[in-house]
């Protein structure tokens, strides 16, 4: 373990933890994901490299209808020895991790590539026109689909009119 230089690759498939994503898209809980691992000693830990693969489902942003997307994220952090650590460095990188020199905990780093990988506002596809903000009509079913809208600052006056008519 503590020889620099030593590499153990891996490939594993697990079911996925409760929150592997955001509130709109995520890897749904006991789905497969897959890893793809490289451990390599270096002086400071254990280096991780590799990749975690899975499918992301949510819903679009502008139409709600379902999306499902695949991921392959790149993986990647340093996993301190818990004596290596100088007082003066930084705890808070975005890279390293606490390693208790026995057990690695790939959780957070798993689920921080996922995150990252996702889109902000996953859309079902690129073009898509969402639904009808008057009335909640899907725009792709009916793409001339309109409402005859009347500013209501010209609603006294349209009474006018009604009375001409009549």
């Amino acid at each position: 373990m503590r020889r620099p230089g030593a590499q153990r690759i891996v490939s594993e498939a697990f079911p996925a933890p409760a929150v592997l994503g955001t509130d709109l898209i995520g890897v749904p809980e006991g789905a497969e994901v897959r890893l793809e691992l490289s451990f390599e000693s270096v002086q400071e830990g254990i280096w991780v490299s590799g990749t975690v693969n899975g499918t992301a489902i949510g819903e679009c942003g502008r139409c709600l209808d379902e999306v499902r997307q695949e991921i392959a994220a790149p993986v990647q952090g340093l996993f301190e020895y818990p004596d290596t650590r100088s007082a003066g460095e930084d705890e808070d990188s975005e890279d390293v991790f606490k390693f208790d020199g026995e057990n690695l905990e790939l959780e957070e780093v798993v689920r921080d590539a996922v995150v990252t990988s996702l889109p902000f506002t996953p859309l079902c596809r690129p073009d898509c026109p969402g639904l009808c903000d008057q009335c909640g009509a899907r725009l792709a079913d009916d793409p001339d689909h309109t409402h005859d809208v009347r500013d209501p600052r010209w609603a006294a006056l349209q009474s006018f009119i009604n009375e001409k008519e009549s």
